[in-house]
């Protein structure tokens, strides 16, 4: 082999190896993003729109494991009734499985064990207000406010709440409460609209 030759199969062996290089690093990023895209668009699957997290996100991707993780929850809550952790586990499990009312009833008991435990009060509320039990959930966020009156997120669903009992005044109170902590609150502009049509429909 003549040393043009030579030079030439090294040129190419290192022209193959780069691009070779590259081309893994182009799938290894998509796959990479195509992971994170996933599992961004599971959480936001598992929680409604404009609430804080209730519970941890383990296990948020795959549905056989939420579900055993809530089937050993609820046994062990059921066994140890006097736990509040379990309590609160198995509250925050069935939550992410959007079984409302079964996530209240270990709450209720969370509560009964720890009346002033401000988590399970905001969590009561929250629960509660994506049951549609609206009268129930503002007794519990104003619970939780009442322990801590700034907390953001408590007061963004506290206005939720009023707003979907019909209750005007109060809920404009919050609002104004809410836009004076919060004023780039992403919730705002609906809150404003919800509570100008709730005051139009009352003076007609």
């Amino acid at each position: 082999m003549t040393r043009d030759n030579l030079l030439f199969a090294i040129i190419g062996m290192l022209l193959g190896f780069i691009i070779g290089f590259m081309l893994h690093g182009v799938m290894s990023q998509r796959d990479a993003t195509s992971r994170a895209n996933a599992g961004s668009t599971q959480q936001g699957q598992s929680l409604p729109p404009n609430h804080p997290p209730v519970g941890s996100d383990s296990g948020a991707g795959d549905p056989q494991q939420i579900f055993a993780q809530v089937q050993t929850a609820m046994k062990q809550a059921r066994e140890q009734p006097d736990n509040f952790e379990a309590q609160v586990t198995a509250a925050k499990l069935e939550y992410q499985v959007q079984r409302f009312d079964q996530a209240i009833e270990y709450l209720l008991k969370a509560n009964q064990l720890r009346p002033n435990d401000f988590d399970v009060l905001a969590m009561l509320g929250e629960a509660n207000m994506d049951g549609g039990h609206f009268d129930a959930a503002e007794k519990w966020y104003k619970a939780a406010l009442a322990k801590k009156p700034d907390e953001i997120p408590v007061l963004d669903g506290y206005c939720a709440v009023l707003l979907g009992a019909g209750k005007a005044k109060p809920a404009e109170d919050a609002i104004n409460k809410l836009e004076k902590l919060d004023p780039t609150n992403q919730d705002l502009p609906q809150f404003r609209e919800k509570l100008a049509q709730l005051k139009s429909s009352k003076s007609k």
